[in-house]
Parts: structure tokens; C-alpha cells; sequence
């Protein structure tokens, strides 16, 4: 078997690879010149693997041995094992099991334990990571337990905080010289690999070979951000909703508490940990199943910085992609079949920003959407699966720390940037996938060969445009919308007080929020509010303020009148308050 140490040398030949797409020079803007060239990096002639997690001290379960005293992690476990929980109208054939063997490593967390049924309960999730803060010990990493939350059902969100830093709290970390990286699992609650693994990596980080990283980087994990949905093998929370569509509107507890985290810490990377269907819509449509092991995405909605996508797509994407490819791990862009009944149509991940993943690239961190193949399959081939997220997610952790001073320095262009384009050139208030043709190759249901197709592709890499606007200075609230200003300000937005009554030049809104809109000055009252557009987080305001679209607070009811929410487009001359 190859060693541990394989995982290591292999990133760091990735990251060599990727150190040779720069950004611009600062602080020069070369929007309209192409990216140079990737220099990629030959795949290894064998498999690495991530480094062997310990076993856990919850449940703990010696690793097993086999009769030469060798560890079972050099064991590969046969892939044709029973399968159970797979899905009831699949005919899941041992052909099609064969293409997604067992790695040559097994990972240790309670709900990995050899015989169980159930992944690892949030109670012992809360477990793992205190039995963790206790044995890690000042002042080498310092471990925190934040507890988060309570969920719809009153249970709690964990997160653990990970740094160097002598002061764990928020402020400090955030004005450190390390950034901060953000791990996010579980947002879907039939997706137990993500949060397996990211109870895998942060045994890693604490007290393995994942531990160096720190010296560079600060990391916060959230091994389960639905336990409701978990705990009922549902997607979603206890009242349907969709927690990865929720990072906007912050209508659910689970929503609320995630921002609340990512407001306090500020980070810089973001990753989310997800599982996608194996069959589905995909064998009703298509007749075939998924083929690949993982899914990737990044940030790819309106008004993301270009430097920000730029990172995302050079600095993680692509060695991300090598990487995985590189362990024999089949990897393509995020996709799911088109929900229009009939249509024979793959669409790749959502556009509109009030996904977690969009939302986070608006606050101009690198983020980006691991999904692992899963969802459905219960138990099945969890050990690849898992072991596919943790490679995915250790890889990502060690380009941020090789990336480090590089990300400070992307994050405050992109800051300065962005509050200096209040009153100036335009937004892109909604926009749509660009429809493309291309080569996807699915597996066969019976035989599991290869099944290349031509499908039609709704591209999320190159936006269409379908509603521009001047860029405002900022928006005035009427001082009746106060549950959108709460949001707001949970986001991080600085939003003022009207001390004293004043006029605004402002744009309001004609019924149905058609275009052109009208211009006018209007009197404002003392009470109401001014969220200013020359802030770091100016481009969330945008997205929850312009009327028109079906994700802003107008189109979803937060703010319930046209006219309690108007553009100002000149710099008023008013007097403010700060909120507390």
C-alpha cells in the first residue's frame, strides 16, 4: 500500500502546479486578458490516499489487523460487499458496484464503525469534537467547541475552531495574519459522507497530519449544519425548506446561525460538503446512472469580483480536480437533470445568489461545492465516498495555507474595489445559465459500461444577462421593514439610522417592478434606514434589495410595498445613527 505520506507529496506537486497562474498585479484590473496557461502535473503511477484517521475516542474501535500484524488499512475491503439501503427502484447490478471500489484506507468515526447502521448521531458529533478540544492542547493549536443553533427541533449546531492564534475569539482571528478557512457539511441532511469526513479532517487538523496547516491558517468546521434533516434522512429541515437555498432570505434557524458564523469570522475560503444522486432524474431522463465520484463548483452568480472567481477557478478548482483525479476519482462540474417536465436538458449549479455557495463568493470568499456521489445509496461504498470528501476537503486546506498571503492580499483588493464602485457603472441584478451542447458520459444500469452522451447544458461558467442596473449609492428602507433590516444586519451589513427627516434622490419601483424605473426626489422620515453601498458587503445588499427578482427580500415577501424599499443614486445629505 502506498504511504500516508502520498497524499502530502501529491498536493504539494499540485500545488506547485497551480503556482503559476498569478493574479493580475495589484492594483491593476486585466479583466480583458486571458488567464495564462495551467501547468499541469502528470498523475502519480498509483493511488495516494489521505492520511489514516485514528480511531475515534467516542466510539473507540481499534483499527483491525490482519494475521501479519499489518493494519486492515492496507487491506483493500472487497466492493461487491451486501448492499444496503440502495435505491428501491435501481436495478444497482455487482457490474455497476465493481466501478466504485473501496479505497485502499478505511476511516474510523462512530458512525463508520464496522457493523453499525446508523451514521454518527449529532450527539455524537458534539462528542468527538469536545473529546478533541480536550486533548488538544495550548499552545501548539488551540481547539474551541462553539455550540450554534438551537435547529427547528431544538438541537444543536456544533462547530469547531481550529487556529494558532494565542486568542480563538472572532475578532481576533479575523484581524490575524492567517485566514480563515470555513468547512461546511450536512446542509442537506440525506448527505452523511460530508459530515463523516469533516469529523475525519478535524481529527486531522488536531492531532495528525493535517495539524502543520495551521501555521498558516485558521479553520472553523461545521460537520452538520441540518441535524433535523439528518436525524430524518431528509434533505431538507424540519419545514421543508431548502438550508442551501436559505443563505439569503436566513428564514430558518439553521440559516441564521450559519451567517451569524460567517459574519463573526470572516472567512476567506469557504467549502461545502454535499452528496448528489447516484440514479434519480438521471436514469428516468437519461437512462443512466452518475459515473462520477465528486461534483465541483464554485461561486457563479452576478456581481462576484472577477479576482474572487479568478481564485476560485485557478487556485482551487483545477488542483482540486487534478488531485482527485490523480487518486482515481472520476470528477465533472456540479450538474442535475433540467426540472421542466420532457426536457432532456443537464443544468449545472444554481446562479442565483441566495445559495450558500453564491452568497459566499458576494462576501469575496473563494468558495466552492464539494459533492460526493451519495444520495440514495444509504451505506453504500461510504468508505469511497468519504473518502473522496476528505481528500477533496485536505486539499483545498493546503492550498489556502500555501495561498495564504496571497488570499489577504486578493481579499483587501477586492474589498477596496468594491466600496469604491458605489454610484458607479452597474450591477447585474438577475442573470441565467447560457445554454451549450457537450459530451457527458453516464454508466450503464445493467453492464456499468461507459455511456457517452451529446446533452444539452445550461453552462453557469459564462452568465447571461437579464437585468442590469446603474449601481446605486444605497438603498433607503422604510422604518416599517425592520425583519429586513435584522437580515441585513445578521449578513454583516452596515445599515443606518435616518436621525433627523431629509430628502433622497431615489429610483422607486413601478408596479410588477417593470423597467424603466422612476426617478424622483422623495422625503424620508427620521426612523427609517440607509444601508450605503460603499461597504465590503456591498453586493449582498444588491442581491436582497433590488426589486424584480424571485430571490430578493421585495420578490419573497420580507418587505411586503414596493415603495418601502427605494435606490438612491446620489449621496444623501442626511443625518445617521449607527444600530447597535
Amino acid at each position: 500500500m502506498p504511504s500516508p505520506l502520498a497524499a502530502i507529496a501529491l498536493a504539494s506537486a499540485l500545488l506547485g502546479g497551480c503556482a503559476s497562474t498569478p493574479l493580475p498585479p495589484w492594483p491593476e484590473r486585466n479583466a480583458s486578458r486571458p488567464p495564462p496557461p495551467v501547468r499541469t502535473v502528470p498523475p502519480p503511477s498509483r493511488p495516494g490516499q489521505a492520511p489514516l484517521a485514528r480511531p475515534g475516542v467516542v466510539l473507540p474501535a481499534p483499527v483491525p489487523r490482519t494475521a501479519d500484524g499489518a493494519t486492515a488499512a492496507a487491506v483493500v475491503r472487497p466492493s461487491l460487499a451486501p448492499l444496503t439501503g440502495t435505491l428501491p427502484d435501481l436495478p444497482y447490478s455487482p457490474e455497476v458496484a465493481a466501478r466504485f471500489p473501496d479505497p485502499a484506507i478505511l476511516y474510523h468515526t462512530p458512525g463508520l464503525q464496522p457493523e453499525r447502521r446508523a451514521f454518527t448521531t449529532n450527539a455524537e458529533i458534539g462528542q468527538w469534537l469536545h473529546a478533541l478540544a480536550r486533548q488538544t492542547t495550548p499552545p501548539a493549536t488551540r481547539a474551541t467547541v462553539l455550540q450554534l443553533g438551537p435547529t427547528q427541533r431544538g438541537a444543536p449546531m456544533y462547530a469547531l475552531v481550529l487556529t494558532q492564534e494565542r486568542d480563538d475569539r472572532p475578532q481576533a482571528l479575523a484581524e490575524s495574519k492567517r485566514p480563515t478557512v470555513l468547512l461546511v457539511g450536512q446542509q442537506h441532511g440525506d448527505a452523511p459522507a460530508s459530515s463523516e469526513a469533516l469529523l475525519v479532517v478535524a481529527q486531522e487538523l488536531a492531532q495528525g497530519l493535517l495539524a502543520p496547516l495551521l501555521e498558516r491558517i485558521n479553520v472553523v468546521i461545521v460537520p452538520r449544519a441540518n441535524p433535523d434533516g439528518a436525524e430524518a434522512g431528509t434533505a431538507s429541515t424540519a419545514d421543508g425548506t431548502d438550508l442551501q437555498r436559505d443563505h439569503l432570505l436566513l428564514q430558518t434557524p439553521e440559516a441564521r446561525a450559519v451567517a451569524q458564523l460567517v459574519r463573526d469570522f470572516r472567512p476567506m475560503v469557504v467549502l461545502d460538503s454535499d452528496e448528489f444522486p447516484a440514479g434519480g432524474a438521471v436514469l428516468a431522463q437519461f437512462g443512466g446512472l452518475n459515473r462520477h465520484d465528486a461534483h465541483l463548483s464554485y461561486a457563479t452568480t452576478g456581481n462576484v469580483h472577477e479576482f474572487v472567481t479568478k481564485a476560485a477557478r485557478e487556485w482551487m478548482h483545477q488542483p482540486l480536480e487534478q488531485a482527485l483525479q490523480g487518486l482515481g476519482l472520476a470528477v465533472e462540474w456540479a450538474h442535475s437533470p433540467s426540472a421542466q417536465p420532457g426536457e432532456r436538458r443537464m443544468v449545472m449549479d444554481s446562479v442565483q445568489p441566495d445559495n450558500g455557495r453564491n452568497l459566499m463568493g458576494l462576501k469575496h470568499a473563494v468558495s466552492l461545492r464539494v459533492a460526493s456521489r451519495g444520495v440514495g445509496l444509504g451505506r453504500s461504498h461510504i468508505q469511497r465516498r468519504v473518502h473522496t470528501q476528505v481528500n477533496a476537503m485536505a486539499t483545498a486546506l493546503r492550498i489556502a495555507s500555501e495561498r495564504a498571503a496571497r488570499l489577504e492580499q486578493v481579499h483587501s483588493f477586492v474589498v477596496r474595489d468594491t466600496v469604491a464602485l458605489a454610484c458607479r457603472n452597474k450591477v447585474l441584478v438577475q442573470a441565467a445559465h447560457t445554454a451549450e451542447t457537450r459530451e457527458l458520459t453516464l454508466l450503464n444500469p445493467d453492464t456499468g459500461a461507459d455511456m457517452p452522451l451529446r446533452v444539452d447544458w445550461d453552462s453557469a461558467l459564462r452568465l447571461s444577462p437579464t437585468l442590469e442596473r446603474a449601481r446605486p449609492c444605497g438603498y433607503w428602507i422604510a422604518p416599517t421593514a425592520l425583519n429586513a433590516v435584522e437580515r441585513l444586519r445578521l449578513h454583516g451589513l452596515q445599515v443606518l439610522r435616518v436621525a433627523e427627516p431629509g430628502t433622497v434622490l431615489a429610483e422607486t419601483t413601478p408596479p410588477q417592478g417593470a423597467s424603466p424605473l422612476a426617478r424622483s426626489t422623495i422625503d424620508v422620515p427620521a426612523g427609517s434606514y440607509y444601508v450605503p453601498l460603499n461597504q465590503s458587503l456591498a453586493n449582498v445588499a444588491v442581491a436582497a434589495l433590488e426589486a424584480g427578482t424571485p430571490f430578493g427580500y421585495p420578490g419573497q415577501g420580507l418587505i411586503e410595498r414596493p415603495e418601502d424599499v427605494v435606490r438612491v443614486m446620489a449621496t444623501p445629505s442626511l443625518v445617521f445613527e449607527e444600530l447597535e
